[in-house]
């Protein structure tokens, strides 16, 4: 057993899989693990029993529980409150997530947060956005997600709902969005959007986005008209975000993301084209890959440890 002064629990729970992990001082990750999320009948047991085992293999390990934990749920969630309102993946409704860990933990302090701003909270205090006061992280994935950083905060927005990027409309009149909306920007400009329209231009109902990007870096004149499209498409979602927030820096991450410069150059052209009186933001890849959310997790369980108490005497 080796004693460890301070740790603290992490999970980020996805439709698929739980990724978890003890993080030490300097965020080091001290155990690492992940789950089958279970699908709805088994996902809330398969977080509570997991989190129990980490709380458990650190004691463990190092003598002494951990500090906090933190967890990012994808869905609605209302962070203050500590309750998941809506998952249709994991097929929660209003569930007190926090209070049902903080049992199963033995009283330790709980955050939850949405995912997205949670990864966003990873690159803002140890990723691509480390020293940008003010960005915006967009997660190119299934669909598209955004998170507003101010000074190594995520802005949560008056309900929980700020950065939803994904559902302004660029293309009036387009595609039908999950939302009810036409011609959103993840209808156009999402990893599956993009893979939609090149298996419709390549004609291979199997082509996904990164054959697409690989079509693009050889060349294909088809995949570059899909390509553009999407880029044309980002560029004008971002272009509103500039206006409205100002930001700094806009780190790109997600499935799409990963693809680089193939498409940042690109975006930052397009973009270019398009601002006037604004100052054009840096455009940065994401740093942290799908890590981000597990490391975000451990950011909120610090947060969420309890101020040390003093014992100085007050002096007159």
């Amino acid at each position: 057993m080796t004693l460890q002064e301070n740790y603290v629990v992490a999970l980020d729970v996805g439709g698929t899989t739980v990724k978890a992990a003890l993080y030490g001082p300097g965020h080091r990750p001290l155990y690492e693990t992940r789950r089958p999320t279970g699908g709805p009948d088994g996902a809330v047991e398969t977080v509570l029993g997991l989190a129990a085992e980490l709380y458990a293999t650190g004691t463990a390990r190092f003598g002494r529980p951990p500090e906090a934990a933190g967890v990012c749920v994808p869905g609605i969630v209302d962070a203050p409150a500590g309750v998941a309102v809506y998952s249709a993946n994991l097929g929660w409704r209003d569930l007190p997530l926090r209070r049902l860990l903080s049992e199963r933990l033995h009283g330790i302090p709980v955050a939850i947060d949405h995912d997205m701003r949670t990864a966003g909270l990873a690159e803002a205090r140890l990723g691509a956005a480390v020293g940008r006061s003010r960005f915006l992280f967009v997660a190119l994935g299934t669909g598209i997600a955004g998170a507003i950083g101010i000074d190594g905060v995520i802005e949560p927005g008056a309900n929980g709902g700020a950065g939803e990027i994904g559902h302004v409309v660029v293309r009036p009149g387009g595609a039908e969005c999950g939302c009810g909306l036409y011609g959103c920007l993840e209808t156009v400009a999402s990893a599956v959007a993009v893979g939609r329209a090149w298996a419709t231009a390549s004609g291979d109902p199997e082509a996904t986005a990164a054959d697409a990007a690989r079509a693009v870096a050889a060349g294909d004149p088809r995949a570059l008209a899909v390509w553009q499209a999407s880029v044309d498409a980002l560029a004008d979602g971002l272009l509103i975000a500039v206006r409205l927030l100002d930001p700094g820096t806009v780190v790109v991450g997600g499935g799409l993301g990963e693809s680089g410069e193939l498409l940042l150059g690109p975006l930052r052209e397009a973009l270019a084209s398009r601002v006037t009186f604004q100052q054009m933001p840096d455009i940065l890849p994401a740093a942290l890959g799908d890590a981000a959310g597990c490391l975000g997790a451990g950011l909120l369980a610090l947060d969420a440890r309890p101020l040390p108490t003093s014992t100085e005497v007050p002096q007159p």
